[in-house]
């Protein structure tokens, strides 16, 4: 018993020190933008700094113009506001739909590759696709980067979200106090002994 609660507290502990992918969700609309817009949109991105993959999804509508681009911008001087410079793909994401008011997109773009980037971005950042995925990784955990949708009438863009972490489930939060309990009965039950 003694064994098998050893083993399953260094898996937990194991698997807390391995990188995970990370989420981050956005509120995209016009006044975050500076626009008038009453467009909106979501935004899901997930990072994973283990496997070198970047998965972005939006969905928006009410556009007053048709669409140009959409990217992410990293990195602002000041969390959750300002502007910044792009850091993915231009124009825009490969298969983001352009020439519309309302639409989805959904894609995994590979962080390897240097037509995943803004070749700016990677110079600035370091010279390397490695130093530009740490540095987008960075500003995103510091809410410095921001998903935007650019439009024939705005631009600069006209729907704009700061990316923040998405919060767990309660449930997530639950399991993880049952196994921190299950480790502190462990250790009380070792020591006395």
């Amino acid at each position: 018993m003694k064994l098998f609660l050893l083993v399953f507290g260094v898996i937990c502990l194991g698997a807390t020190a391995v990188s995970a992918p990370i989420t981050y969700v956005a509120t995209l609309n016009g006044p975050t933008e500076g626009t008038a817009s009453p467009g909106i949109g979501s935004g899901i991105v997930t990072i994973d700094t283990t496997v070198n993959t970047l998965f972005v999804s939006e969905t928006f509508s009410g556009l007053l113009a048709p669409t140009t681009a959409s990217h992410i911008h990293c990195c602002t001087a000041t969390p959750l506001t300002g502007t910044a410079g792009v850091a993915t793909q231009l124009p825009s994401f490969s298969g983001f739909p352009l020439g519309v008011t309302s639409g989805n997109f959904s894609q995994t773009f590979d962080m390897t590759l240097a037509s995943s980037w803004n070749p700016t971005f990677i110079t600035a950042s370091g010279g390397t696709t490695a130093d530009a995925e740490a540095t987008l990784a960075a500003g995103l955990a510091a809410g410095r980067a921001y998903l935007n949708i650019h439009t024939t009438q705005f631009p600069a863009g006209e729907i704009e979200g700061f990316l923040t972490p998405q919060v767990p489930e309660p449930g997530t939060f639950g399991l993880a106090l049952f196994g921190v309990a299950g480790l502190l009965a462990w250790r009380r039950r070792c020591q006395a002994r």
